[in-house]
């Protein structure tokens, strides 16, 4: 749903890159003002080799022996009690303890992270909010609750987990784009984890939650200070230290400029209740009314009335009105909230609100909702709906819960609520005219007002862009068909009807027009804003776009007449170097239209080698000012090599990938290197769309504490994100021909790197995370020939354990049986003969990647004698989070792919060896002593020297 656009959470962070779609408004929202904004065995003697081999050594050692670094902890800078995966003596695979990769990786891992930013509502103001690197271990270790779809850290009532910042930096913005002095927000204890940080509305005050984690008292809770914008001067927002916030659901918001309305744990809520010694009967679920109840694989949920009350106890709030002065109104009574929204004029509040019976097969966002509006300072008005328990939703996407839905307040006007109905019974399923339909009504209702309906939907409402009276843009969309419609509707004008703007498929990035571009009222919230150029009486608006092109995204900005649909390019980033995207609108404090003569927005610029930095643009002159200097997070690995790749696969669709190859690599003069092939696969309805090239070869190669691309540090080449199109054209299911189609793909992608000479056939190695890794068992069963080993992280691997759908499948098991069987690896155990390292968290909460998955999959494998390895991460949920974990997963993942990638022998007969001929260098352990070089500096020079270290050197 379209959620109302709010300047408290208007943070940005650096690595991410923001663009819009015109498919999700709720996007273009939430992306701006987000809330929140063991050892190997000794090398083998090489066998003789051919003198052109011979000579490709001697070039890569001198290639890969320039300045070498000298560590005094180790030949790899890995600590004594914690060995990296290439040290010298050998490590029983079984033995216990958390690893540590090499120095090259872990430096890499260990960089300190970049601030986020987050700017006043005036824009004269920007916050650089410090963050930390990986948690360690012990934060995980908390105790937590699992409760209906939640994660409840019970200490202090919020979710489990969470992040948070450790300082706040105030910079002014000058006129010119340059950062005043740098103040920084104190009075608060040191050590502190910052939360929630937010904006009045005049951008005078900031606010935001700290905590700090000793044991033995309540400091651990949550508590909520203000700071003087001006000053940075900090204190705590109420006069007792004994209220604190309940952040399980929502937290707070502004409601003026003086006031706030905080969500707080209740003050008589007393001990939390304890588990009888001896239940009081049986755990019973009927279904004897026979209804259909059809549910994916949800975790974590509520298991008995224990648990119920559990959830009671931590997700109630008492919500409490406070004023900078100090006064504190408790209003309503303690319920558990999950919402509070008041209206842009300030006199009214959206509250809402769970309540029971719960449910035992679904999350808490399923359970019985209503929603009530209030005064602000706490008045029932009128109830606006009760919804029942939703259990029944089909599992068919496009379907939705019966009932009122994406309740908001519009932002252009002071206090007129809009809503959507479903005419389907929230059943894609059901053909039916029209299937939702958006209803409008003011707060206050006069002599039993009814409400206006606002427009008509055939496909499913999908969110509302407000302008004024005269102007709004209404989206639609079908996932079954892909299709997309953008409707131009006059909300205050009833003889001008709706009218299509866009009709399109969401698969079809080449022809997205964007998104329009927002502008802050002086109530808080945001619309669309309206330009006007100068000697022209003609309304404009600002369409923002990916630019997806054949070339990859070239982002743009047009000047757009809703009236005409004719376009103007006022901006678009640079082709050839830059990667540039527009971030926000800085020119909108102004009352009535905007002057395209006055514009400034915020951009993200990068490059290849240059990691993101924000400028200002300013018209008439489109002068660009670099607001930002930050420092490059990897120099080690400034100078990589990145190129958009483009190959077909035997069907003819178009595919492409982005290849990453180490600093000074030449494959003429340093031969094919070992190659990580990381992949995602995604379902398309047609070959044209999933032929579209996304994303642009300029974007900075942002690495993560779990990406491939830390093995460019290890001399490997990374083929990321190669496209694995899943096509289902017609009445076909993409997953009717997944086997197939998965491995032509694979076949074309290695083709293509061993064809351009920067991969060693035998020396490829496929990995990826979630989906990821269950498109890497698949093609270690039905693909042995591609790769030489694979790494899965959290996959699932057996569909007959998610039998009510998965990924983007909706049919169930009993409609699909031999698609769920053909697809799951787990029936194709007996056919895996590549090595396998399987990886998952003990506590994984995503639907469908139950930990026992990987512990089912790796039983299969092991009862057929496959190579196999499971690791099972402590605490660890569906992605990593703590240092230790994450860095023992690069040690195994690394230990992996030096012993059955880089160290890979080539068998007689395999038809897809290479031979010598071919490839100007000998295959098998002579190519690896190559690629098995460090900088170990024994006599014996290269022979004595470990994998891949040597690329350090050039790093």
């Amino acid at each position: 749903m379209l959620l109302r656009v709010s300047h408290r959470f208007s943070i940005l962070h650096p690595p991410p890159k923001f663009s819009f779609s015109s498919s999700a408004v709720t996007k273009l929202a939430s992306l701006v003002h987000s809330k929140g904004f063991q050892r190997l065995p000794r090398a083998r003697l090489p066998r003789p080799m051919t003198a052109q081999a011979s000579a490709r050594l001697g070039r890569f050692a001198a290639f890969i022996a320039s300045g070498v670094e000298n560590d005094s902890s180790g030949p790899n800078g890995s600590l004594a009690s914690s060995p990296s995966a290439d040290e010298e003596e050998d490590i029983s695979p079984s033995a216990g303890g958390y690893r540590v990769p090499p120095k090259e990786i872990r430096d890499i891992v260990d960089a300190p992270p970049l601030p986020a930013l987050s700017f006043s509502p005036q824009r004269d103001k920007i916050l650089f909010l410090k963050r930390r690197a990986m948690p360690p271990l012990s934060d995980l270790a908390r105790p937590e609750e699992k409760l209906a779809g939640l994660r409840i850290d019970g200490s202090c009532h919020t979710r489990s987990r969470m992040s948070f910042y450790t300082g706040i930096i105030i910079h002014s913005l000058e006129e010119d784009g340059s950062l005043g002095p740098e103040k920084e927000v104190h009075g608060f204890p040191e050590g502190s984890k910052i939360n929630f940080v937010s904006w009045s509305c005049d951008g005078q005050h900031l606010s935001f939650s700290i905590r700090s984690d000793e044991e033995g008292n309540d400091s651990s809770k949550l508590k909520l200070w203000v700071a003087d914008a001006q000053t940075g001067k900090a204190r705590p927002l109420f006069p007792s230290p004994d209220v604190y916030l309940n952040t399980i659901f929502d937290n707070y918001v502004w409601v003026d400029n003086s006031t706030l309305l905080v969500c707080t744990i209740p003050n008589s809520l007393g001990e939390p209740p304890k588990k009888p010694l001896v239940p009081s009967g049986p755990k019973v679920q009927s279904n004897e009314a026979q209804n259909v109840i059809q549910v994916r694989t949800f975790q974590d949920l509520l298991k008995d009335d224990y648990d119920a009350d559990l959830f009671d106890y931590y997700a109630t709030s008492q919500l409490i009105l406070v004023s900078l002065d100090g006064t504190v109104k408790p209003i309503g009574p303690p319920a558990v909230y999950t919402s509070i929204d008041p209206s842009p004029d300030q006199k009214f509040i959206l509250v809402s609100s769970l309540h029971r019976p719960y449910s035992y097969i679904v999350p808490c966002g399923r359970f019985p909702k209503k929603v009530d509006l209030w005064t602000t300072d706490g008045k029932f008005v009128r109830e606006i709906c009760d919804l029942p328990l939703a259990e029944d939703i089909p599992i068919a996407f496009s379907s939705v819960r019966k009932g009122k839905r994406s309740i908001n307040w519009r932002p252009d006007k002071p206090s007129t609520i809009y809503w959507v109905e479903t005419q389907d019974g929230g059943d894609a399923k059901i053909e039916v005219s029209p299937r939702d339909i958006i209803y409008t009504e003011p707060a206050e209702l006069v002599d039993d007002e009814q409400p206006e309906v606002l427009q008509k939907l055939d496909l499913r409402y999908g969110g509302i862009c407000w302008c004024d009276e005269s102007l709004a843009l209404v989206y639609e969309s079908w996932y079954k068909t892909r299709r997309v419609k953008t409707w131009v509707i006059s909300p205050g004008n009833k003889d001008l009807g709706p009218r299509i703007l866009f009709d399109r498929s969401s698969e079809d990035v080449y022809s997205d027009p964007g998104s329009p571009m927002l502008r802050r009222t002086a109530e808080g919230t945001y619309v669309i804003a309206k330009m006007r150029k100068e000697d022209d009486d003609e309304t404009y608006i600002l369409l923002n776009g990916t630019g997806a092109t054949p070339q990859g995204n070239i982002p743009f900005l047009d000047l757009f007449n809703f009236n005409t649909g004719a376009k103007e390019r006022i901006w678009e980033s640079d082709k050839e170097k830059y990667y540039e995207s527009v971030v926000a609108l800085m020119s909108d404090q102004t009352n009535g239209d905007l002057r395209l003569e006055e514009l400034k927005v915020l951009t993200s610029k990068e490059s290849k080698t240059e990691n993101t930095q924000y400028h200002l643009q300013t018209w008439p002159e489109k002068k660009s000012v670099q607001i930002t200097q930050f420092p490059h997070p990897y120099p080690q690995l400034k100078s990589l090599q990145k190129e958009l790749i483009k190959y077909q696969r035997k069907d003819g669709v178009q595919l492409t990938a982005t290849l990453y190859l180490p600093p000074n690599y030449d494959p003429e003069r340093n031969g094919p290197l070992p190659c990580l092939f990381w992949s995602y696969p995604e379902e398309f309805k047609s070959k044209d769309a999933a032929g579209q090239v996304r994303g642009s070869p300029n974007a900075f190669a942002g690495i993560g504490p779990t990406s491939a691309l830390l093995w460019l540090a290890r001399g490997f080449a990374i083929l990321s994100g190669p496209t694995v199109p899943i096509i289902g054209e017609g009445d076909e299911e993409a997953n009717d021909r997944y086997v197939e189609q998965l491995v032509s793909s694979a076949e074309a992608a290695v083709e293509e790197v061993v064809r351009r000479g920067v991969a060693h056939p035998n020396k490829i190695a496929v990995g990826g995370h979630s989906y990821g890794a269950f498109t890497t068992a698949n093609l270690l069963a039905h693909a042995p020939h591609l790769f030489s080993c694979g790494v899965a992280r959290s996959g699932a691997y057996n569909r007959t354990l998610t039998p009510f759908g998965f990924q983007n499948e909706d049919r169930t098991l009993w409609e699909a049986t031999n698609t769920y069987a053909e697809m799951s690896p787990f029936m194709s155990a007996n056919k895996i003969k590549k090595p396998l390292l399987l990886i998952h968290g003990e506590e994984d909460n995503n639907s469908g990647t139950l930990t026992m998955q990987s512990e089912r999959f790796f039983s299969a494998l092991k009862g057929h004698g496959a190579l196999c390895r499971l690791v099972v991460l402590p605490f660890e949920s569906h992605g990593y989070s703590a240092r230790e974990s994450i860095l023992h997963v690069l040690w195994e993942t690394d230990r992996w792919l030096q012993k059955y990638c880089v160290n890979s022998s080539d068998k007689p007969g395999d038809p897809n060896a290479l031979k010598s001929d071919e490839t100007g260098i000998t295959s098998g352990e002579g190519e690896s002593k190559v690629l098995s070089v460090s900088g170990g500096g024994g006599k014996e020079g290269l022979e004595q020297e470990s994998p891949h270290s040597t690329w350090r050197s050039s790093l």
